[in-house]
């Protein structure tokens, strides 16, 4: 193997770069901010639960935590007060809602809103500035919610569908200035899903994460090292060519 070549294990590095990740403390976060540390990057730890992205920080090399409520302006602006150069964004945060339109409260689809959406502009916009001077990247995490309707999922479907929508606009309007692209996870066994099943079936647990794993088609949840994975790939150089597009990762759900 050439010296200057990196071995299979490890093909896609981040040498040198910054990256800023929405949601570390815990799931796909947490599990993207491990690997991009692994790969060479340091890594910004943003959580609404500081303390929890503290403690996913601790164990990482090159690694801050900082707590930041993404849906409120101020707090964001100072956040990013203190950041001085950014290669990368990751915008993961978000919460779910299960529901059908009739039986959702005008509260809930605003608040789902707010930090599905709201954030996701909020964060974006405010890395705009230090991702254009480098030609970085934005890379958010939709869902396959955004791409098909699942059953009462109204309010979460739609939040993600207009994260898919903001990625591709991205892409439009600044195509050589930076890269933005998404990721639409199935459904992944992480303290989301955990969350779920805590607030919605608490006395069947077990039945309930045996159909979520039964729901896609090649029979279990995803894991949030596999969604990292392709994040890493999708934020290296590796992936120059790789704008405004929407990868589906979802054990075959879409597929039919």
């Amino acid at each position: 193997m050439p010296e200057n070549q990196e071995p299979l294990s490890q093909p896609f590095r981040l040498d040198g770069k910054i990256a800023l990740i929405t949601g570390a403390g815990s799931g796909i976060g947490a599990a993207t901010a491990a690997l991009f540390s692994r790969s060479g990057a340091t890594v910004l730890l943003v959580d609404i639960d500081g303390v929890r992205a503290q403690q996913v920080a601790s164990e990482l090399k090159n690694a801050s935590a900082h707590t930041c409520d993404i849906t409120d302006e101020a707090q964001v602006g100072r956040l990013f007060a203190g950041i001085a150069k950014l290669d990368i964004l990751v915008n993961c945060a978000g919460i779910g809602l299960v529901g059908g339109v009739a039986e959702t409260e005008l509260a809930d689809w605003q608040r789902l809103f707010r930090v599905n959406v709201e954030g996701c502009f909020l964060m974006t916009k405010a890395a705009m500035g230090l991702l254009k001077q480098v030609h970085g990247s934005v890379l958010n995490i939709g869902s396959v919610a955004g791409l098909v309707g699942v059953r009462r999922r109204f309010a979460y479907c739609a939040t993600k569908g207009a994260v898919i929508a903001m990625t591709k606009q991205l892409a439009v309007d600044y195509p050589t200035e930076i890269r933005s692209n998404c990721i639409a996870p199935g459904t992944v066994e992480s303290p989301f899903v955990e969350a779920y099943l805590e607030k919605y079936h608490k006395h069947e647990k077990d039945k309930v994460r045996a159909e979520l794993h039964e729901r896609q088609p090649l029979g279990r949840m995803g894991r949030p090292d596999e969604i990292a994975q392709l994040a890493l790939y999708i934020c290296s150089p590796a992936a120059q060519f790789m704008n405004g597009s929407i990868v589906a990762i979802d054990g075959g759900w879409t597929a039919a």
